[in-house]
């Protein structure tokens, strides 16, 4: 039996002599070249070229640079190939994998994102309202609120504010456009200290034009007579030509205006949570009753009845009771009319700032919304954007205690009073229509930054030496001063051999340490030798040693 040959996987064993690379046969090898049109190899590492079946003689079996060679090192290569890791899979592979996090500190952290998104929502808001409403209260440019320029002053030092109140905002309000409030502010920046007083709305004046009621009639026609128009530079104009009316009037140099409606009242006092009032009924009235705006709710409520003593007041309440006059019956505490009334209206204006200016109501995001709502949107002023912080400085160091409230129709210095003119009730000085000397005399001892003039306390000098003249000299010299020199003659005969004073009395302490400073005396609290009147305070006795100086 002929000898068969295995194969294995299409390989035929190897005759002997044969080798790698041979044909089997030259018959095969002839066939071969027949069947191909090219037997060209090219080496891809290399240009050289050689036929097929042709020996290749530089590489053999186990030469290190052998292709069999290769593919056998690398059959027998048990690692995969490597790849390029992600961070975190190096990490694991290095065993350094962070632990999950848990559930809490997951829900922690994003509460916290959350929080910090509503946060800067809320501040975004806050400072959109802030920047709009200041933009229609305040004058000049908004991103100038941050600057603290001093306030305008006048001789005093003082800083004045003209504060008008409207009910436009209040419909069908009779006389809507006439100012139910006039209302003077001074402050002083320096000393920290402020005076509040009204203008009775009633005051007969001459308006130098035509208005409502002719060239003359009561004061609050003046606001909207000067200007009709209906822009914000009408506005602006409105409140500088009313500033310098009042201000002429009163001898005061007033250098901001303020129109606020009937709205600003309620809303404002709303947002701080309510004030606390004194309430005081007049003539020794037990409280206060006004039925006036009981209407609203068909007589079935009291929008102004109050007991003597603290009351806490809404802003719907705290505007009727500044609004109350008690002019239909039945009425009681509320004798004096329009004074009673612009009394209430200045004691709510003081419980605001007091309650306005407390850390809480400050810090209370509901609360500074609405106050910035009621000022954004019916209030009006001239002052200017790089003035508002130092306003909010002076206004929240002020204590109460150094706010000051002025009357005109005190019992001990009653200086206004009614009258009727062509058929209407009205205000007038004491003195007479149109003679405002003792007011404006008041007023600037009142709110003088010197404190003799504040006090104003009355002296009488006499002339003790026979230098004619000498006492009315000396006299001069202390008017000058600022002293109220009261009365000047001659002292009895007497050796006055240096400058007597006699104090009477233990108030006007200031005056008195300036007296004593300035002549360098000891004052006396004795009986005086002469006779003076029952106001005098200090009586001054000049001597033969200033007659010789």
């Amino acid at each position: 039996m002929k000898k068969r040959h295995s194969s294995l996987d299409g390989f035929i064993p190897r005759r002997a002599g044969e080798k790698l690379g041979d044909l089997h046969s030259q018959n095969d090898q002839d066939g071969i070249a027949r069947g191909l049109e090219s037997r060209v190899l090219h080496n891809e590492e290399s240009q050289a070229v050689r036929q097929l079946g042709d020996v290749n003689s530089d590489r053999v079996i186990g030469s290190g640079n052998s292709d069999i060679d290769e593919s056998l090192r690398l059959i027998d290569e048990t690692k995969e190939p490597t790849k390029k890791l992600s961070r975190r899979q190096r990490r694991k592979l290095e065993g350094r994998v962070k632990r999950p996090k848990s559930l809490a500190r997951r829900i922690i952290k994003w509460l916290f994102i959350l929080l910090l998104l509503v946060g800067i929502g809320v501040g975004g808001y806050l400072g959109y309202k802030v920047l709009n409403a200041s933009g229609s209260i305040l004058q000049g440019n908004i991103l100038n609120i941050l600057a603290n320029n001093p306030l305008k002053q006048d001789a005093n030092g003082r800083s004045n504010f003209l504060v008008v109140g409207t009910s436009e905002d209040d419909p069908g309000h009779a006389g809507a456009a006439l100012t139910d409030s006039i209302l003077i502010i001074s402050v002083d920046q320096t000393n920290k200290n402020a005076y509040v007083f009204n203008v009775p709305r009633d005051l007969y004046v001459q308006y130098g034009m035509a208005c409502f009621s002719g060239y003359a009639g009561k004061i609050n026609e003046y606001f909207s007579c000067s200007n009709d128009g209906t822009t914000a530079q009408d506005e602006q104009d409105r409140l500088t030509k009313t500033q310098k009316f009042i201000g002429d009037i009163l001898g005061i140099d007033i250098q901001y205006g303020i129109h606020a409606d009937h709205t600003v009242i309620k809303q404002a006092v709303d947002a701080v949570g309510g004030v606390d009032v004194n309430i005081e009924g007049s003539n020794g009235a037990p409280g206060i009753l006004d039925r006036n705006f009981d209407w609203r709710c068909n007589y079935k409520c009291y929008y102004v009845k109050y007991d003597n003593g603290i009351q806490h007041l809404d802003g719907t309440h705290a505007l009727f009771l500044s609004m109350a006059r008690g002019d239909v019956a039945p009425t009681y505490g509320l004798a004096n009319s329009n004074f009673d009334r612009e009394k209430n209206q200045q004691k709510i204006l003081i419980a605001f700032k007091e309650k306005a200016m407390t850390t809480g109501v400050l810090t209370d995001l509901g609360a500074v919304t609405k106050l910035i709502d009621a000022l954004g949107d019916n209030l009006r002023t001239n002052i200017q954007t790089d003035e508002i912080k130092t306003l909010m400085d002076v206004a929240n160091t002020i204590k109460a205690e150094d706010v000051h409230t002025l009357t005109f129709v005190d019992s001990d210095n009653q200086l206004m009073t009614t009258g009727m003119i062509n058929g209407s009730s009205v205000v007038m000085p004491k003195a007479g229509t149109y003679e405002y000397g003792d007011i404006r005399d008041y007023l600037g001892k009142s709110m003088s930054s010197n404190p003799l003039i504040r006090e104003s306390a009355p002296i009488a000098v006499f002339n003790g030496t026979d230098t004619a003249g000498l006492g009315q000299t000396e006299a001069d010299k202390l008017t000058s001063d600022g002293y109220n020199v009261t009365y000047v003659g001659n002292a009895p005969a007497g050796d006055y051999g240096a400058i007597e004073i006699y104090h009477i009395g233990s108030d006007n302490s200031a005056t008195a340490s300036a007296l004593a400073k300035k002549y360098g005396v000891t004052l006396k609290t004795t009986t005086p030798p002469i006779s003076v009147t029952g106001d005098t305070k200090f009586v001054i006795i000049i001597g033969s040693s200033v007659a010789n100086n």
